[in-house]
């Protein structure tokens, strides 16, 4: 899996706060003109959030970006496409 822990400083400034847990739990890739990454992420306590994360193709050479992002999730929650 690519390096998903690089959006980790634009997830924490569209929230507004810092995460001292932030371990993927699980993904889904869906390839479209790169690859959007689904990541269920557990960012402490019982609290997790799902993550859609872009990488652009390799000749385009961009980091990854924070596309979209879905919070007060559980563990139990089902990762989909979104």
């Amino acid at each position: 899996m690519y390096c998903f822990f690089k959006v980790k400083p634009q997830l924490e400034e569209k929230e507004g706060k810092t995460f001292d847990v932030f371990t993927a739990v699980e993904f889904k890739t869906q390839v479209v003109a790169g690859t959007n990454y689904f990541i269920k992420i557990h960012v402490g306590n019982d609290e997790f959030m799902h993550l859609r994360v872009f990488r652009s193709l390799p000749h385009e050479n961009k980091p990854l970006s924070l596309h979209s992002y879905q919070s007060s999730k559980t563990k139990h929650d089902e990762l989909a496409f979104f």
